[in-house]
């Protein structure tokens, strides 16, 4: 399996009377976003709130997208679980509801004792059980704690059954680390709009961006012109997307993208509680922001 261009973390559509996840919705966000040339989805990462989700609920939404999906891009599915066997379960539903990989986080809540060797016997584990190849997943650091250090994801990168990482860390040294580890082995995807095409010079393949769902033609086109080596065309447009992913992603969160959603005439809706909604003033600010991106018209004056 080749990881190489950008990935869109979908979000989770709920139905605003039940609170289910909304598969329907879910489909017509797809179809939406498959207007962009991205190498694929991601379900059940942070920004889907994977971790919010039920297991009937992750089978529905995958078959649903999986459906919808053209046969040329890759479905991935979150399944990482605080315990080894949970997250092999995970996997071997995701891989038979559709998904051809697997992204899965390291085990956060016994931290102190998710040593190196814990997070080895791990992964190795959840890679053989797994049908489908796993992706490893260094979570923003404010959201576990637990990091891969490059020595270990170096090591497990000689896995047949592991194909690459996604490193939300934001830090370019912490990427080239990753990149210098792995080698040819195993691809590494950025997981920060904001540093994409930094991430990109460092020697990523690509990347799994939050802020490709509210800008998905811009996202690809930094990777398609960095590729194409129109280094000053990539540029430009790593500067409209950032300021977007630094106040939308970054600053607001998974409320954030999905109020940016509903404003692009998509289906955002409401977090899953604990999640809260935005206020009305923090909506404004992710319409300015999509403004002045130039993903959004501004709104006419007042007459």
């Amino acid at each position: 399996m080749e990881l190489n261009g950008v990935f869109a973390p979908a979000t989770t559509p709920f139905d605003p009377v039940t609170g289910d996840a909304d598969v329907v919705a879910m489909r017509a966000n797809v179809r939406n976003w498959m207007r962009a040339p991205l190498a694929g989805v991601v379900l059940f990462g942070s920004t889907g709130e994977g971790l919010l989700l039920d297991d009937g609920e992750r089978a529905r939404l995958l078959e649903g997208t999986r459906a919808v999906l053209d046969a040329d891009r890759l479905l991935l599915a979150g399944t990482g679980a605080e315990s080894t066997r949970g997250a092999i379960r995970l996997s071997r539903e995701a891989a038979a509801a559709g998904a051809d990989a697997v992204l899965v986080h390291a085990p956060a809540y016994y931290r102190p004792q998710m040593t190196p060797e814990a997070l080895r016997d791990h992964y190795t584990a959840v890679a053989d059980g797994s049908p489908v190849p796993v992706v490893l997943y260094q979570v923003p650091p404010q959201y576990s704690g637990v990091e891969l250090p490059a020595g270990l994801v170096g090591e497990l990168a000689k896995h047949e059954n592991i194909v690459g990482i996604k490193d939300s860390s934001g830090d370019l040294k912490t990427l080239g680390a990753l990149v210098e580890a792995c080698g040819s082995r195993c691809a590494v995807l950025a997981g920060s709009g904001a540093v994409f095409y930094g991430a990109l010079e460092t020697g990523a393949a690509g990347g799994v961006l939050a802020v490709s769902l509210l800008a998905a033609r811009e996202a690809c086109a930094v990777h398609a012109h960095f590729v194409a080596g129109r280094l000053a065309d990539a540029g430009r447009v790593q500067e409209r997307i950032a300021p977007l992913h630094r106040a939308v992603v970054g600053g607001l969160g998974v409320a954030g993208v999905k109020a940016g959603l509903d404003l692009l005439g998509m289906h955002g809706g409401l977090p899953r509680p604990p999640l809260k909604p935005l206020r009305a003033k923090e909506v404004q600010a992710v319409r300015a922001a999509l403004e002045a991106a130039g993903v959004m018209a501004p709104a006419a004056a007042p007459a």
